[in-house]
């Protein structure tokens, strides 16, 4: 593992999400330091102010040796996946080309989400209009999955049919960056 210890024999690793499952609350981080599977729970991804975190991401963790194996304890950053179009949804090269930088975060909540289906949409505060979230621009925002009434934080452009999402980040991520 690398050289860099923590508290009580916590080391920091790098790796890349195996999966994790928000639904079961837990998933696995592979590292090339360790031989054996990193677990990663939703109480650790909920500090760093995530609800989910992609498959392929790559993560930066404090991890320490526990009675059931080795555990993520401190997530560090997380860089999402370079996300490639769905085979079988010719729409999703269109998501992958919007200039994610365009505009300024504004706070929304979750509408509904369908993993799925591979859409959902969300809220900006102040305004009940529906926002349109393709699953490629959540995956190339470094999350799985959104949970209804959940905290995000979206850049939109107006599209053919209506506002979509450009980039999807976690509220707390983007309050922790602006200090």
């Amino acid at each position: 593992m690398n050289d860099e210890t923590h508290d009580e024999g916590a080391i920091v690793v790098k790796g890349l999400v195996k999966w994790f499952d928000p639904v079961k609350g837990f998933g696995f981080v592979v590292t090339e330091e360790n031989d054996r599977d990193v677990l990663l729970h939703a109480n650790v991804l909920r500090n760093f102010g995530q609800s989910s975190v992609a498959d392929s991401a790559e993560i930066e963790i404090i991890v320490q040796e526990t009675e059931r194996g080795i555990q993520a304890v401190e997530i560090l950053s997380i860089i999402p996946p370079i996300s490639k179009a769905s085979e079988h949804d010719e729409d999703s090269a269109f998501y992958l080309d919007v200039d994610t930088d365009l505009g300024e975060f504004e706070p929304a909540r979750v509408k509904w989400f369908d993993k799925a289906k591979g859409f959902g949409f969300v809220n900006i505060f102040g305004n009940s209009e529906d926002v349109f979230v393709h699953v490629e621009i959540l995956l190339r925002s470094g999350l799985s999955d959104l949970q209804p009434g959940e905290a995000i934080a979206i850049k939109a452009i107006d599209g053919e049919r209506g506002r979509m999402a450009t980039i999807v980040a976690a509220w707390d991520s983007i309050a922790r960056d602006r200090t």
